[in-house]
């Protein structure tokens, strides 16, 4: 049945995914794409599993390995990674598609057909991340998937009533509540009885972030 928001069938969406991750190989800047390829998938879940087991196909004896191409697909699998949790059959195909990348070739292999070493990172990043997953409101902001590209932290800006900005770390499952808290231990505020939260300031609105709310959401809503 054709999906929400002017999409298509399905079937028809699906194979203008592949389509994009064929032209993927050849961007000079894939973050868009990869954004496009992410919104997707969040307005149509069925696609989801789908995506994995493309870029699972797509990851698995590439042409060059360790190519432009390559890095491109196991980048956004690292986007997927952060963003979405897959079906457990394709999960559990998924994390032995990363544990053959993760673990060394015997002895005598030919090394130079699979230069794992920078492939090896990416799934062992993903490994990770998988467990910590739960599901996102919003697709990652352009930000986020660049830093998610070089396997790094985003700086979140925080601006304190009577203290100077703060800076604070933060990946793609850091919650609105854990940021609190370290800025809190900052300030020297741990022994205060007074509560503190998160606030999210634009021009149309003012309202406190949810404890549980990922950070990484709220930038995408400012993006």
């Amino acid at each position: 049945a054709p999906g929400p928001c002017s999409y298509t069938t399905l079937r028809d969406e699906a194979v203008k995914l592949f389509n994009s991750l064929q032209q993927l190989e050849l961007e000079r800047d894939p973050v868009p794409l990869m954004q496009g390829v992410l919104q997707t998938c969040l307005d149509l879940p069925p696609l989801v599993d789908e995506i994995y087991c493309q870029l699972v196909k797509q990851t698995t004896e590439p042409p060059a390995p360790g190519g432009q191409g390559d890095l491109h697909y196991w980048q956004l699998l690292t986007c997927m990674s952060c963003t979405f949790l897959p079906s457990p059959p394709i999960l559990r195909f998924l994390h032995f598609h990363l544990d053959r990348r993760v673990l060394a070739e015997p002895p005598g292999a030919n090394q130079s057909r699979f230069p794992t070493s920078e492939m090896a990172k990416y799934a062992s990043f993903i490994r990770e991340a998988l467990g910590k997953t739960k599901g996102r409101e919003c697709v990652p902001s352009l930000e986020e998937i660049l830093v998610l590209m070089r396997r790094q932290e985003m700086i979140c800006t925080v601006h304190c009533p009577g203290a100077p900005a703060c800076s604070v770390a933060i990946s793609s499952h850091t919650t609105a509540e854990e940021v609190a808290q370290e800025l809190v231990s900052r300030l020297g505020l741990s022994q205060s009885p007074n509560l503190f939260a998160l606030y999210e300031q634009s021009r149309r609105r003012e309202q406190p972030v949810g404890n549980t709310t990922l950070l990484a959401d709220v930038l995408t809503r400012f993006e």
